[in-house]
């Protein structure tokens, strides 16, 4: 099923329909039987099924839907756009042109008619792969990156067909133009140029008729942060000033985050009075020592804060300052459980009511690892700017961090949230904890 079938699909089904529908009430449902096509009623037949599918081309039915739910309501505002469209001719006329059982069939089989192709042309995007298809003008190391990325934790699916370095895609002194080419046989969807190719003005010209023609166009660092949710760490350093930041430069937004973290710590007082039993109770058999484990971190603005959590490892283990992995050994039995539950951050709304964290931000740092990355990274004191979290955009996207590789993977997401900090971002990252703790996704 390819878009064209579809639109040619729902063009021939809605005439069908509404020929079928102007016999019924032709030949059945009038108090007198009349010829379909013998009176003025017709062409309003023919007009309502125009007005429904330039309607449906209007909201992109069928060919622009990802999903059924979104096709259903594009269908039902066509129907109210071509209802009212022919109340507003009947209004100016002053009588009536279709009858109602008409009009109001019409439109209901329309809506499930069209949601229908729409799923149709959907399954078989799914089937052919369901994903974007991108063509990559830059470094192949780059490029084998992306694609594994791709493959795993991606915000938006696609997959790369090919690679073109800058030298291959640049158009030929004879006007042959290799990157057009190789976009059109290979069906690619979106084009994304890296550094050097920005700077090439014959791939740029191709870009722009690529670009004219519905391909969509993006940097590597665009690509980055909306497929995948992050910033690519070649281009940390090159924008870390060239955005704003909520917390910094939007007051209302800072305070009213305040606001909302101080609520929604009060309900956690709540359930960490639930909680606070059975955790003794747990330690008493299982965990010997003591309840609550204190561990200094770096907060907002470079302050050393405080966290505190129920204590997980053996109580001679918790000064370690070795990186914590999964299936530490130092772990107690009680303490997996309440590693696996996330219980142990529980006590953290105390943190939350006195400043130190927020509910979404990026998570504190020991002192020890923010100086070692702070001297290999002068960027990276830039997610200080904000109030540290409870979970954060990095914790949703990528597993346990255990090392310091894994610090530098997650501060691609911490940048991106730093760079797209709003309340929608806030709520979409705690949904996502709360997927994720339901799962019994752990540490």
């Amino acid at each position: 099923m390819t878009a064209r079938a579809s639109r040619l699909l729902l063009a021939v089904g809605t005439a069908v329909a509404m020929y079928a529908l102007a016999w019924a009430h032709a030949t059945s449902w009038a108090p007198e039987p009349y010829g379909v096509t013998a009176t003025a009623r017709f062409p309003w037949t023919v007009a309502f099924a125009g007005l429904l599918l330039l309607a449906a081309y209007g909201v992109g039915l069928p060919d622009l839907p990802r999903a059924r739910r979104s096709a259903f309501f594009g269908a039902a505002l066509s129907v109210i756009a071509a209802l009212g469209g022919i109340s507003m001719a009947q209004l100016v006329l002053g009588q009536p042109l279709l009858p109602r059982s008409v009009m109001f069939g019409a439109g209901l089989w329309f809506v499930l008619f069209a949601t229908w192709c729409s799923g149709l042309l959907i399954d078989a995007r799914h089937k052919s792969t369901g994903r974007d298809r991108v063509v990559i003008v830059g470094d192949w190391a780059d490029a084998a990156t992306l694609s594994h990325e791709l493959e795993h934790d991606a915000e938006r699916p696609a997959r790369i067909v090919d690679v073109l370095t800058p030298a291959e895609a640049a158009a030929t002194p004879s006007g042959e133009q290799p990157l057009r080419e190789l976009v059109r046989t290979a069906d690619a969807d979106i084009v994304v140029l890296d550094r050097a190719a920005q700077l090439d003005r014959t791939i740029v010209e191709q870009v722009a008729a690529l670009h004219e023609s519905g391909v969509r166009v993006r940097t590597l660092s665009l690509f980055y942060e909306e497929w995948l949710g992050k910033l690519p760490m070649s281009e940390l350093e090159r924008v870390s000033l060239m955005f704003d930041i909520g917390e910094v430069h939007r007051v209302r937004y800072g305070r009213f985050k305040r606001v909302v973290d101080v609520g929604l710590a009060l309900l956690g007082m709540v359930a960490l009075a639930i909680v606070l039993p059975v955790v003794v109770v747990g330690n008493a058999i299982a965990n010997r020592g003591p309840l609550f484990y204190r561990q200094e971190r770096v907060g907002k603005n470079g302050r050393l804060i405080t966290i505190l959590k129920f204590r997980t490892m053996r109580s001679d283990e918790n000064a370690s300052p070795d990186w914590t992995v999964e299936g530490d050994p130092r772990v107690t039995r009680f303490g997996h459980v309440l590693r696996r539950s996330h219980l142990d951050e529980l006590p953290q709304v105390l943190n939350i009511l006195r400043g130190d964290l927020s509910t979404v931000g990026p998570r504190p740092e020991q002192p020890r690892y923010v100086a070692e990355l702070s001297d290999k990274l002068p960027f990276y004191p830039l997610r200080h700017l904000v109030r540290p979290g409870l979970t954060g955009w990095a914790q949703v996207k990528y597993p346990y961090g255990a090392n310091e590789s894994d610090a530098l993977e997650k501060l691609q997401y911490e940048f991106f949230y730093l760079r797209h900090q709003r309340l929608t971002l806030d709520l979409r990252i705690v949904l996502r904890t709360l997927r994720a703790v339901l799962r019994g996704g752990g540490r």
